[in-house]
């Protein structure tokens, strides 16, 4: 018993923790936590009376509680009272006020608790966890797999069997899937929302990485993705820490009850699809949610529909649409490079890193959180998507310019313009090269009006002088309002030797 005294002294007189006692004695914590707990129990407190001994003090903690669980008072149904606690906003105290309503000559609340506690320490451990309803999910990978086997090669290919238990009843959902990547674990959750018929508040996975980018105790960083569907349903999530498994208890004994009771009993069975073994999944998953508890009234199910469905989130109006994110970098021409093709964004980002969300159909860039561009998804490699709106007003201009329309605003100032600019344009390789050359021309209509410009234009023609120079010279020089002279052109007939004439030709 002297270690039972240094119990009570550390922790009642010295107000040492639960933990901190069990390192100085050397004994587990569950053994300080009895002791403590039958102390209080027995109405003890630090000090002890002078005349308890040691045989008394055994007497007083370690007899006294079985009399004390007879009949002596009006006992509570505790199967009942942990069902209640599992409920929203429900606590012991307040479940104690009402069972001293009805039993006023029942326990204090310190030995009320006490005892509701003796009786969870038999409680299948499933059962065992105090979560509310409504609050979490827990999700896992089962270790076992599913062999799923090719009709046409017979090759075995192994599935992963994803589980999700809910904390407050601990219905179970269990499905087969190709890989434990990135989109098939989304769709997993989608499906597991549609089957609890609701959404918890907090989604509890283990650190796998579909689910968690970096594995943190006290910062986890969440897959942007995961993060995303968590939001858009309602919910949050918040990861198992590393190396800590009673975080995710009740995922790992869900796993194990659909490793027993579904993978097992189903392993002399070949399927040859992953519909298949889902179906075959189901119908033992709705055996595991009927199946009585062992040591409490009900089932999965019956928890679920009495204390769990009402305290769930409502499912979304709109449907989840799958989306991945990634980070790009504006280029100096305003376009990121998503997938090989290049996006446009306001040129003022250029240089400066923005995060991309990706769909099936659409392609949004995201500054800061604010979403700066959105384009149709395009699997172009090399192309290009622009808008005019992102584009400096000098690029925008530029657009602008295409043969027809300068063409066009040449015919403003005359016929003869609209021609000398028309050929520049067509003695160039490309279009594009001749547009400087005719931008210049109809700026020398602002300098010297549209009347002689078009007279130039005609000197220019008749001369076959296209080009920006030969129209500035004549403009320059005055040439344009001297008159137009008729040029006769003779042909003279050379008599040499290398001359060979039209008759050679014949």
């Amino acid at each position: 018993m002297r270690k039972v005294r240094e119990v009570l002294r550390l922790t009642l007189g010295e107000r040492l923790s639960r933990r901190q006692v069990a390192t100085a004695l050397g004994m587990p914590p569950t053994t300080v936590t009895d002791y403590v707990a039958r102390a209080l129990a027995a109405g003890l407190s630090w000090p002890l009376p002078e005349e308890l001994d040691d045989g008394a003090l055994e007497a007083r903690l370690f007899v006294q509680v079985a009399t004390m669980q007879g009949l002596t008072r009006p006992q509570p149904v505790w199967a009942e009272v942990h069902r209640e606690a599992r409920r929203k906003g429900v606590t012991l105290q307040l479940l104690w006020v009402e069972y001293k309503q009805r039993h006023p000559d029942g326990y204090q609340y310190t030995q009320f608790v006490h005892h509701y506690r003796q009786w969870a320490r038999g409680v299948d451990v499933v059962l065992r966890q105090d979560h509310r309803a409504g609050e979490k999910a827990f999700i896992d990978f089962a270790g076992q797999t599913v062999p799923i086997t090719d009709p046409r090669t017979g090759v075995v290919s192994a599935a992963q069997l994803f589980v999700a238990v809910l904390g407050g009843s601990s219905l179970t959902y269990a499905e087969a899937l190709p890989s434990q990547e990135l989109p098939h674990w989304i769709a997993a959750h989608v499906g597991a929302f549609e089957f609890f018929g609701g959404v918890p508040e907090i989604l509890v996975p283990d650190n796998l990485r579909s689910a968690v980018t970096r594995a943190h105790r006290y910062e986890p960083e969440i897959n942007p993705t995961y993060q995303e569907m968590a939001a858009h349903h309602g919910s949050v999530v918040i990861p198992a820490r590393p190396a800590k498994p009673r975080d995710k208890a009740k995922a790992e004994a869900g796993v194990l009850l659909a490793e027993r009771w579904i993978l097992a009993s189903l392993r002399h069975h070949t399927f040859f699809s992953l519909a298949e073994a889902n179906l075959a999944i189901a119908e033992r998953l709705d055996w595991l949610n009927d199946r009585p508890f062992q040591k409490m009234p009900g089932s999965r199910r019956s928890l679920f529909e009495e204390v769990e469905r009402a305290a769930l989130r409502p499912l979304p109006a709109r449907a989840y649409e799958y989306a991945t994110w990634t980070r790009a970098t504006v280029n100096i021409d305003y376009h990121v490079e998503v997938e090989h093709h290049y996006y446009s964004v306001p040129h003022q980002l250029a240089r400066q890193v923005c995060d991309v969300r990706l769909t099936a159909t659409t392609v949004e860039v995201l500054q800061r959180g604010r979403r700066v561009a959105s384009h149709p998804r395009s699997h172009a490699r090399g192309g290009h998507t622009t808008l005019s709106e992102h584009m400096p007003e000098s690029h925008r201009r530029h657009l602008e310019w295409t043969p027809g329309r300068i063409v066009r605003w040449a015919q403003t100032s005359g016929p003869s313009t609209a021609a000398v600019v028309d050929e520049i344009l067509r003695s160039r390789p490309h279009p594009e090269q001749g547009f400087r050359s005719c931008l210049g021309i109809l700026r020398l209509g602002k300098r010297y009006g549209d009347e002689r410009l078009e007279a130039a234009c005609t000197r220019a023609l008749a001369l076959r002088a296209f080009s920006y120079r030969s129209v500035e010279s004549i403009l320059r020089r005055g040439l344009d309002r001297q008159p137009l002279a008729t040029r006769v052109l003779t042909t003279t007939s050379v008599a040499h030797d290398n001359v060979r004439g039209a008759p050679y030709y014949q």
